[in-house]
């Protein structure tokens, strides 16, 4: 199975590797069915993909709501037949010290970050493991595979994703399940993440450090390009993406 043809859901959709992801599977024959809050970049993404050629439909999702994450993957089901990918995609990084105490954005990132994966991977489990195929790509980032200051709670929820990646992983070939699974740990991809700090000196630094070596979220969507088009029996599970100049 390759990427022609597949029918893949992805959260985050609306901007950045979400929708760069979107345009390149479509451009390449997926159906993409496309979550995110914001419904009117949604509805141009489609336009955009479909005035091309290609396939796509979307749904405003919260991640946050369980019941709006089956409903998106629900929406793929009925409109395309069945569901092979998820790319669980949607996060924030509002970066600060942990001294800062800014408590409500650590469980924004709990909530956005971790629960809505979990969400995400509960939405097609059940269709994976009774179909006895599917992959499950989700974004993780270069914090959830080395301790940054200033990314404490962002880079609990990346090394926590990380985890359950690999679990899930195992699991499914003990089971027999035939799940695949992709992990993607990137640098400074220039996307709108930087938008969600409040933290003024985090900020500071980091617009720094992406104006210096940031590169585009194409970057992203041709790794799970990839990912998704090797074959069945082939899982290329972990990709950790840095700008060439980034140290």
């Amino acid at each position: 199975m390759t990427v022609k043809n597949k029918v893949v859901v992805i959260t985050g959709a609306s901007s950045g590797i979400g929708a760069a992801t979107a345009k390149l599977l479509a451009s390449n024959g997926a159906k993409v069915v496309l979550g995110a809050r914001r419904a009117d970049r949604l509805a141009a993404l489609v336009a955009e993909i479909t005035d091309a050629g290609g396939q796509a439909a979307y749904q405003v999702t919260d991640v946050r709501d369980a019941a709006e994450v089956q409903s998106l993957v629900d929406l793929a089901k009925s409109k395309f037949g069945g569901i092979d990918v998820i790319f669980n995609n949607a996060g924030i990084m509002p970066t600060s010290p942990i001294s800062a105490l800014h408590t409500q954005e650590w469980n924004d990132m709990i909530d956005i970050n971790l629960r809505g994966v979990l969400n995400g991977v509960a939405a097609v489990m059940p269709d994976f493991t009774a179909q006895k195929h599917g992959q499950i790509v989700t974004t993780s980032s270069v914090a959830g595979i080395k301790s940054f200051p200033g990314a404490g709670v962002y880079g609990a929820t990346k090394f926590a994703v990380r985890n359950l990646m690999e679990v899930i992983r195992t699991e499914s070939a003990q089971e027999g399940t035939n799940i695949r699974t992709a992990t993607l740990y990137p640098a400074a991809i220039n996307t709108e993440l930087l938008h969600t700090i409040t933290d003024e000196n985090a900020k500071q630094g980091m617009d720094q450090l992406y104006d210096a070596v940031g590169i585009t979220p194409d970057a992203i969507a041709r790794v799970v390009n990839f990912a998704i088009d090797q074959p069945a029996e082939v899982n290329v599970n972990e990709f950790t993406i840095y700008p060439t100049k980034q140290a």
